[in-house]
Formats: structure tokens, C-alpha cells, sequence
């Protein structure tokens, strides 16, 4: 078997594989978007890997590019994504992600999303927890205690006898095309410095925000408006972004992205915040900010609001909403191997800067979606990684 980089012939098994481990599969139009990436354009990165036993695909990981700057010089970072290597090939994650972490032209090769079982994988690789006080920690904020209990006690029955999966079918999920007017109507009890930010223009407030952003000279993703643009276009989101700015004096200085995420049939959604960030000069417009996602996720039938990727920069500027928050987690998700002197450089990331926007599944269009989902591992061995 050899491993070599995924080619648009390999999709469909690719997709197999994902429905292997109950993760969402993209459609044809989803590949063509994530795979158009403009941080990708003239580079001679591949897409992803996978191990090729002759017939094609058994194992597969993704890749992908993310532009960076630090003031007016460009700098690229790559995150893995969606690792999945079947337990009849034990032992081929090791060559996938030695693939990625050998790859040139990458200040840093990271992912932000590693579950328990894959995490000890990353650190045999040269790929150290980081941030080093915050790489474990997830928050979350609960809405609907009742609906997480619940949704928690169908995946302990499903542990115990996956059959039950397909008998359950879609649980706890509201129809998309009804969220749309009940966020307009709730949009009253936002923070009076928070509104909903639908313009993303060359010219527009976002963009002079941006500009802003990247005057103070840290190492930052491209939030451009461009960027921001395809990064909210994916096709296969069934229900649009929230996009959130927070205004002082006239000018946007605070900006969250959120998305909703079911991660299995049996769970409810939960409100995933992307992107929280702010100027240096306002630090406390993440709080209104995450105060005003707060509000919204009733609105959309999320049972909490999460945030997966947190800086020791961003902790500390959430102040009392942490004592507030549930710590998930508790194993080292974010693992990075940085190029020689880059550890330094003033990088806070969000969930942004990983692959949590384009690797969460989203909420089925029809709420009586049925289950076409292979039925639940019976063991958590039953897959050796997934990232």
C-alpha cells in the first residue's frame, strides 16, 4: 500500500470513509468549494492524502491552507483535517500525518480539532500542544440543560446497541428554513453595541475593521473581506452563518462568526463560535459579543454555545463569562509544529484559523431527515483516528 495526495477521482471514497465514522459527507458542490480555497491559489500544496492499497483509498487525511499576515508580509500555515484510517489498516495514521508535517512553505502544520484517541499521535511527530497554558481547553455555555441531557442519553443507548441508530432517526432538529424570522425577531434583545453584519464589501465597515486589524501587526488569519466572503459561501450549509459586529464611536472594533453544528442525529445543535476577535484597543467587546451569541442561540435551536479554540489572550479577555462556562474536553486538541522562531510571533488563534468551519456537519434541511448513516462503532477502537 502507498500513500500519495488525494486526486478528485478519490472522492468518492473519501466520502465513503467519512460515512464510515458517522462524520458528514460533502456533496460534489462542497468538494469544488472547499477545494477552490484562495489561500491554496498558486501553491503546490495537495488537498489531502490517502493510503491506496491498489484499489483506491482505505485511508484518507485533509489538508489545508490558510493564508496569514503579519503586517504587509503574507505567510501560509496548513491545519490537517478529517483523519480516518479504518482499524484493518491500524497503523497508517502515523504515514499521514508524517505526510502533512514533512510538507514545505508552511510557517506552522497544525489542527485545532484532535479528539482524545488521536491526540497522543500528533506529539510523535514533532507536533507540540499549543498554546501551551490553553491547548486543552474548551468552553461552553449552556441553553437547553434538557436538551444536551437528553441527547446525551441517546448516545449512551446507541453505545450500548447501535442498531437502536437507525430505529431513532434524526433527533432534536429544527427545520432551517424557520430559523431565518426568528433571528430577525430576536435581534431586539442584542447589546446595544452588537447588531447582525450582513455586509461584507471591499468598501464597507468589516473592511475598515479589517484594515485595523492588520495594522497592529500580529500574526493574524486573513479575515479579508474577500476571504470572508468564499469562507461563508460553502454550499453545503444548510443554514447561513451568524456574523456579528461590535460597534464603538461609529466603527466596527469586535467581530464573531458562528455556526450551527449537529454533530450526530441524536444530538441537539449547538451554537459553534468560528471567530471571536478583537482591537487591541477594545478587549472587552468579545464578552458583549459572546453575549449577544448567547441571546441568538435560543433563536436557533442550539443547546449551548461553544468555543473549541481559546488563547491565553482570549481567555483572559472573556474575564467573568469563564467562570460561566463549562470546560469540555481535557485532552490536548490543538498540536502545532512551527517553523524556527515562529512559536513567538504573536499568533492568538480562534476556530477560525483551524478547520472547524468546513468539518462540522450541518443541520439537515428537513427535520424528518432520515438517518442514512452507517450504525455507531460499537467500540471507540473501532476507528484508530480520527482528527
Amino acid at each position: 500500500m502507498s500513500i500519495r495526495p488525494v486526486r478528485h477521482s478519490d472522492l468518492h471514497a473519501v466520502n465513503a470513509l467519512y460515512h464510515s465514522v458517522w462524520w458528514p459527507q460533502r456533496s460534489a458542490e462542497g468538494w469544488a468549494w472547499l477545494w477552490s480555497n484562495p489561500a491554496a491559489a498558486g501553491r503546490n500544496a495537495p488537498q489531502g492524502w490517502v493510503i491506496d492499497n491498489g484499489d483506491g483509498p482505505v485511508a484518507c487525511a485533509g489538508n489545508f491552507i490558510q493564508r496569514f499576515w503579519q503586517g504587509d508580509e503574507a505567510l501560509y500555515g496548513a491545519t490537517g483535517y478529517s483523519i480516518v484510517v479504518p482499524p484493518t489498516h491500524k497503523g497508517r495514521s502515523r504515514d499521514l500525518v508524517h505526510a502533512f508535517v514533512q510538507q514545505t512553505g508552511c510557517f506552522a502544520k497544525y489542527t485545532f480539532n484532535a479528539n482524545a484517541r488521536s491526540s497522543p499521535l500528533y506529539k510523535r511527530h514533532g507536533m507540540t500542544p499549543w498554546p501551551p497554558p490553553t491547548h486543552d481547553i474548551k468552553l461552553s455555555w449552556l441553553v437547553d440543560p434538557l436538551a444536551c441531557l437528553y441527547g446525551r442519553g441517546l448516545r449512551r443507548v446507541v453505545d450500548h446497541a447501535p442498531q437502536v441508530a437507525r430505529l431513532l432517526g434524526e433527533q432534536l432538529a429544527p427545520l432551517p428554513r424557520l430559523l431565518s424570522g426568528r433571528l430577525q425577531r430576536a435581534q431586539s434583545r442584542l447589546p446595544a453595541t452588537v447588531d447582525l453584519l450582513d455586509d461584507l464589501g471591499d468598501n464597507s465597515d468589516y473592511a475598515r475593521f479589517w484594515d485595523a486589524l492588520r495594522r497592529e501587526g500580529r500574526l493574524v488569519a486573513d479575515r479579508s473581506p474577500a476571504m470572508m466572503r468564499w469562507r461563508l459561501s460553502d454550499p453545503d450549509l444548510t443554514v447561513p452563518p451568524l456574523v456579528l459586529a461590535h460597534r464603538a464611536d461609529g466603527r466596527i472594533d469586535g467581530f464573531a462568526l458562528a455556526m450551527l453544528n449537529k454533530q450526530t442525529p441524536l444530538e441537539p445543535p449547538i451554537l459553534e463560535i468560528i471567530d471571536l476577535v478583537s482591537l487591541e484597543s477594545e478587549p472587552s467587546a468579545v464578552q458583549t459579543l459572546v453575549e449577544g451569541l448567547r441571546i441568538l442561540a435560543p433563536t436557533l435551536g442550539a443547546a449551548k454555545v461553544r468555543l473549541q479554540t481559546v488563547s491565553p489572550n482570549l481567555l483572559q479577555a472573556l474575564g467573568p463569562l469563564v467562570d460561566k462556562a463549562r470546560q469540555e474536553g481535557g485532552w490536548g486538541h490543538c498540536h502545532v509544529a512551527f517553523d524556527t522562531g515562529m512559536q513567538d510571533a504573536g499568533w492568538r488563534p480562534t476556530p477560525y484559523d483551524g478547520d472547524y468551519s468546513f468539518c462540522l456537519r450541518p443541520l439537515p434541511a428537513r427535520a424528518s431527515a432520515a438517518l442514512r448513516l452507517t450504525p455507531a462503532p460499537a467500540h471507540r477502537s473501532a476507528v484508530e483516528a480520527r482528527a
